[in-house]
């Protein structure tokens, strides 16, 4: 596999920063008040303190994503775009609370209909905040190819964690207890070959998006991720 030149960011962007205190402050009261009544007599300070900051950031980002990409989305529309949705899917949990206490946005492949597929996310909380990239729980034939990708292209997704470490990034996310069927267990890549989730995550100070540089600061660390990107698209054959 070829390894592909990450493309070079845009001067720094500076512009009025669209969080503030007051958005984790909203978090932290919603996360005491978790009812749809409370939400509702609240919608205009979510509106607020939330969603328009989240939907101007994501407009603000919109140069920056496509610079990494221009198969990638960043959408800034109150629902179906890159702001994810404040009501929890509780249908399978224990935890029946129906909102969010976190604001997550994705910029994702604009093939992938979902979270499951490729994307930049950035996650703004109360407990923290982080920058990744990657694809979460990916379907089984998409994991599979995952996994041969890496058994036949090895050194360019070792190149790929190596950018991501250089930076600051680690890989997380849920991985099998035994080798895939299939995969040698004594292979050298077996802790990658095992991953369910290839998601290189970076936690950073909130504080980061109240500044006048926080596009800036995102974008660019969007850009350490590209390699991850562009080697998970070519694995899934997406054009990137």
């Amino acid at each position: 596999m070829a390894t592909q030149t990450p493309k070079t960011s845009s001067a720094p962007v500076l512009s009025q920063a669209s969080f503030s205190p007051a958005t984790l402050q909203f978090l932290s009261k919603l996360a005491q008040n978790n009812s749809r009544e409370w939400f509702k007599e609240h919608q205009e300070e979510y509106e607020n303190t939330v969603r328009t900051p989240a939907l101007r950031f994501i407009e603000q980002m919109q140069p920056a994503i496509l610079a990494i990409s221009s198969k990638l989305t960043a959408v800034p529309k109150k629902v179906g775009g890159s702001l994810m949705r404040p009501q929890r899917d509780s249908r399978f949990s224990k935890d029946k609370t129906p909102y969010k206490t976190n604001v997550g946005i994705q910029f994702r492949h604009f093939l992938g209909k979902d979270v499951h597929a490729p994307g930049l996310y950035l996650h703004i909380a109360e407990e923290g905040c982080f920058i990744a990239a990657g694809i979460w729980h990916p379907e089984s034939k998409a994991l599979n190819a995952i996994r041969i990708c890496i058994d036949e292209n090895p050194n360019a997704y070792q190149k790929a964690l190596q950018a991501l470490q250089n930076h600051g990034f680690i890989m997380d996310g849920d991985s099998l207890i035994r080798p895939p069927k299939g995969f040698d267990k004594t292979h050298p890549l077996l802790t990658e070959l095992k991953r369910k989730d290839f998601i290189a995550v970076k936690n950073f100070d909130f504080k980061e998006l109240c500044k006048p540089g926080a596009v800036s600061f995102c974008a660019e660390q969007f850009q350490h991720c590209s390699q991850l990107m562009a080697y998970l698209c070519f694995a899934l054959e997406l054009d990137f």
